[in-house]
């Protein structure tokens, strides 16, 4: 009687262990990483109150079992479950990480100032250094670095993963190497025609990051399928033009064929006025003309008078100003006195941008197919000493259209190639967010549109 209320008492002390553990699972059920335990259970020794026999072949009976009873149970093992993996959950913290490897045989490296560890919980947070870290014991997560010369990580020894350190809150600015001209040009555009041309901004950066605007202009040659283009300024984040005191020969090796002795216009005087020791005069009282600037097409004497020019054909690429005050300087007046022309010479600083007129598709620009080089490095080199900062920039002209479109344009230019992902340039980038893909590695992202691997 004793004996079975000792084993029945086994079996409840047993089980309650397994209770016990059961319990510990559920009371953990939202730990991080935490394991849950089994209990095996193992029966206590046996009492024999009879041995066994065996057959007995002389008086020809067979053997019999043993006589045993059980003393009851005991837990004999308590199991960890290391191998198998919690349900994952959002917690909408960035660096909550689950290991998901299916032979579960992956840990994290953290070290807890002497000595790494290895542990599964992956609860971090980044600390005041950049350290990614334990959420619960503030170890330092180890892990493998980028190698600054290749950009790829180096699986050597582990060390500390400071995912933003300073280094790593900004990205380094790109210079822009690629440029792309696209759109319909239309012949009927008013823009085309006038000397001001059809404007296109092209926004560029160079090597530290500054954002430049680079201005070109397209103008109508009165030859079907044939323009030209030019570039006209480069203005600074000031709006300042930093090509503007350079002569048309120097911006030539920055953009544009150089022709010295190009025909800018061609004007029809009164044959009442000459030009006599660099100056336009009257012949009756030798007043002197200047430019009327509000209206291109007067002269104005001291006296206040005006007289009318006609200009003869257009093209005119400098101010009136310059060519009939400046004549001896960037360009050159010609004037003949037995017909009263005066013929506007001077400097030329432009590519022929030449379109397929069977088509409407482009065919040309300079002579040559598809692209012509920006070459802002000229700007590096001495001219205006800007100490290396800029990159030469490749412009296609390639997926330029010369359509009709109701007399309205829609070339323009874009910084990159045609595929919209190189070459573009970027500014200085500040840090705006961090990813973890499937493989551990830690990206960064950044305003300006890079995307850096940190660390693994």
């Amino acid at each position: 009687m004793m004996r079975s209320m000792y084993s029945a008492v086994s079996g409840l002390k047993t089980h309650q262990t397994r209770m016990d553990v059961i319990g510990n699972n559920i009371a953990n059920v939202n730990t991080v990483a935490f394991k849950s335990s089994s209990v095996t259970f193992s029966d206590i020794l046996y009492q024999t109150t009879s041995n066994a026999s065996g057959a007995n072949a002389t008086t020809g009976t067979g053997g019999v079992n043993a006589k045993q009873i059980g003393l009851g149970t005991t837990a004999a093992a308590t199991k960890v479950s290391i191998t198998s993996a919690g349900a994952s959950e959002t917690t909408g913290n960035p660096f909550d990480i689950r290991l998901t490897d299916k032979n579960s045989t992956n840990f994290f490296i953290v070290n807890n100032g002497s000595e790494n560890v290895f542990t599964r919980s992956g609860s971090f947070y980044v600390d005041g250094s950049g350290n990614l870290c334990m959420s619960s014991t503030g170890y330092t997560v180890m892990g493998w670095q980028v190698d600054e010369t290749t950009g790829e990580i180096r699986k050597d020894t582990v060390s500390a993963l400071r995912i933003m350190q300073e280094k790593n809150l900004t990205s380094a600015p790109e210079a822009t190497t690629q440029a792309t001209i696209a759109g319909v040009l239309d012949e009927n555009d008013t823009d085309v025609k006038n000397d001001a041309g059809r404007v296109m901004n092209l926004n560029f950066y160079d090597n530290l990051g500054y954002q430049y605007t680079a201005k070109f202009a397209i103008k109508s040659t009165g030859t079907d399928g044939k323009y030209t283009v030019e570039l006209t300024s480069v203005l600074d984040s000031n709006n300042q033009n930093i090509i503007k005191n350079l002569t048309k020969q120097e911006i030539s090796q920055i953009f544009g064929d150089y022709q010295a002795d190009a025909t800018l216009g061609q004007y029809g005087l009164s044959k009442d006025y000459e030009f006599k020791n660099n100056k336009y005069v009257r012949k009756a009282d030798n007043k002197e003309f200047t430019v009327d600037t509000k209206d291109k097409t007067l002269f104005k004497a001291d006296d206040g008078s005006q007289v009318s020019i006609t200009e003869i054909f257009s093209g005119i690429t400098t101010t009136m100003a310059n060519d009939i005050k400046n004549p001896a300087s960037k360009t050159k007046v010609e004037f003949d006195t037995a017909t009263g022309q005066a013929t506007v010479k001077g400097e030329k600083t432009s590519y022929d941008l030449v379109f397929d007129t069977s088509t409407g598709k482009f065919a040309s620009i300079g002579g040559d197919t598809p692209s012509k080089m920006l070459n802002m490095s000229v700007l590096s080199s001495g001219l205006l000493n800007r100490n290396g900062n800029f990159q030469n920039i490749t412009v296609d002209f390639s997926q330029c259209l010369n359509y009709e479109n109701g007399g309205k344009s829609t070339i323009g230019a874009d910084a990159g190639a045609t595929d919209g992902t190189t070459g573009k340039g970027r500014k200085l980038g500040a840090m705006t967010g961090i990813f973890i893909d499937t493989s551990g590695r830690i990206y960064g992202t950044y305003d300006n549109g890079n995307t850096e691997l940190l660390g693994q």
